[in-house]
């Protein structure tokens, strides 16, 4: 499939924003982009009920998945990635580099492959107490990741006090949007 529209790979992981993804497809859409989703299993799995409607948005099929060896791509080939909502799990399993999961797997090929991305995590201020956290976040930094993070970016509420509706997506759009342009 060839496209004339910059590609975004939109993957989201299982924070409570993810459940906006519709609504973040068709805004990224109508910034120009051509919008492929991957969703971690357990997003996946929360969004099962509008999986076929996301498909036919996006014109392109939702993967959680690694393809088999020797199958085709099935999607083009990404101008820019954008990660978000990232929970403390796929930040810190990007950052150490392991790739349990497709969403994971991608971005990692990803810096060595040098596509632009973004990311904006989603995690409450406990988790952010644990150490590995920032290292995660500055290791990504200092491999050209966009982190959406702290002044500018996402700010951890405390547990059970969080804001789904509030997640700043317009963010996430505005830097792939000029990371599609770099």
């Amino acid at each position: 499939m060839t496209t004339t529209d910059p590609v975004l790979y939109l993957f989201g992981s299982a924070a409570p924003p993810v459940f906006d993804i519709p609504k973040v497809v068709h805004n990224a859409q109508g910034r120009g982009f051509d919008v492929c989703l991957g969703l971690t299993p357990t997003a996946q799995r929360w969004l099962t009920p509008q999986l076929a409607e996301l498909e036919r948005l996006t014109g392109h099929p939702v993967r959680s998945e690694y393809k088999l060896p020797g199958e085709p791509d099935v999607w083009p080939k990404a101008d820019v990635i954008a990660i978000a909502p990232a929970t403390f799990n796929t930040v810190n399993s990007w950052a150490l580099g392991l790739t349990h999961d497709f969403v994971v797997g991608v971005v990692a090929e990803a810096i060595g492959k040098g596509i632009p991305m973004v990311t904006m995590p989603c995690v409450n201020a406990a988790y952010v107490q644990h150490r590995q956290f920032e290292r995660s976040v500055e290791e990504l930094r200092g491999m050209g990741v966009r982190v959406l993070y702290g002044d500018g970016g996402f700010v951890p509420n405390q547990p059970g006090q969080g804001k789904p509706k509030g997640y700043p997506w317009h963010l996430v759009l505005d830097a792939a949007q000029e990371l599609a342009r770099t």
